[in-house]
């Protein structure tokens, strides 16, 4: 099962978003997307993101994506569990050794791209 909705929208024009939040995600991260192709918050937010990491010069091999499913008991599918991922989209930013950095969940008051921009800035200037 694949994670369509993190395609990268066509439509996206990467001039419109601070280049600060392009340099803040193009670090050496690894970038870990649970969604859900019948997600409403996924389909919205998720195709922006896509095409950011793109616009960013994340390579593919630095983006996992796990599709999710609606079970009995909440969301189910790969990771889930260990990552706690409880609503989607979820996006989990680590470094290369694994450590998480960053952590967006459902929605914010910015975009996906805008919200762990501001979480890795916060990362960096405590480093």
């Amino acid at each position: 099962m694949t994670l369509e909705t993190l395609s990268p929208d066509p439509s996206f024009d990467p001039d419109t978003l601070d280049p600060a939040v392009l340099d803040a995600l193009a670090g050496d991260y690894r970038y870990k997307v649970w969604g859900g192709d019948w997600c409403v918050d996924c389909k919205r937010q998720l195709p922006t993101f896509g095409a950011v990491l793109v616009a960013a010069g994340v390579p593919d091999d630095r983006i996992e994506a796990f599709p999710v499913t609606k079970g009995a008991d909440g969301k189910e599918g790969p990771g889930v569990e260990e990552y706690g991922v409880e609503l989607i989209p979820t996006v989990v930013v680590e470094d290369a050794d694994g450590t998480e950095l960053a952590r967006f969940v459902e929605d914010a008051d910015v975009s996906v791209a805008e919200a762990l921009a501001r979480q890795l800035a916060d990362v960096e200037a405590t480093a």
